[in-house]
């Protein structure tokens, strides 16, 4: 079933597209897949990054909030970089190319959610505390990609490399690893010895 990815800002992908045919901004990234390709850089499959505030374990839904719009670089067949863009008080804003496991964990992750029965709409759900990102495949496909958070029957895949314990591109009902991040980031006991 065909994911239905929501379209970036406008402005957003104006700011890619000017980045990219900056030379100075391209050779200036810290990305060498970027200043070396060979093939006409594009960006594509622009995915809302949400954060992770609170997770509440039942206590009703875990809040997000959006920080991002991320869009892969194509280079020829592969993603080499990604591209991301922040929201300012006068718009979407550029904010640098980056490179690394989480691109091609990205690219995987959408094609293995392609070849699933259900639609989803595709978004970003970062966990900063757990140094965390995961593939947030949301049920309700029209919804407004910027706002929302994870609903029960939605999936949450991690992304490689994952925090121990969790395993990667292995798709969780939120309803089953939400608590496992809640436990995660729950404070550990204070421990008091007698005196």
């Amino acid at each position: 079933m065909p994911l239905h990815v929501f379209p970036a800002p406008a402005p957003a992908l104006r700011t890619v597209l000017t980045a990219l045919g900056s030379p100075t901004a391209v050779r200036e990234a810290r990305t060498p897949s970027l200043r070396s390709a060979e093939a006409p850089a594009s960006p594509e499959l622009p995915l809302p990054v949400h954060v992770l505030d609170h997770v509440t374990g039942g206590a009703g839904p875990a809040r997000t909030r959006l920080t991002a719009w991320r869009f892969l670089i194509r280079c020829g067949e592969h993603a080499v970089a990604a591209a991301d863009t922040t929201p300012t008080a006068d718009g979407w804003v550029f904010s640098h190319f980056f490179e690394g496991p989480y691109v091609t964990a990205t690219e995987r992750a959408l094609r293995q959610a392609e070849s699933l029965p259900t639609p989803y709409q595709p978004r970003l759900l970062s966990v900063p505390e757990l140094y965390m990102l995961t593939l947030w495949l949301h049920g309700d496909t029209t919804a407004d990609a910027a706002t929302g958070h994870p609903s029960a029957d939605d999936l949450l895949v991690p992304l490689a490399p994952a925090p121990p314990g969790i395993a990667p591109h292995l798709p969780h009902r939120a309803a089953d690893l939400l608590p496992v991040l809640t436990h995660r980031l729950a404070p550990a006991p204070l421990l008091i010895s007698p005196a």
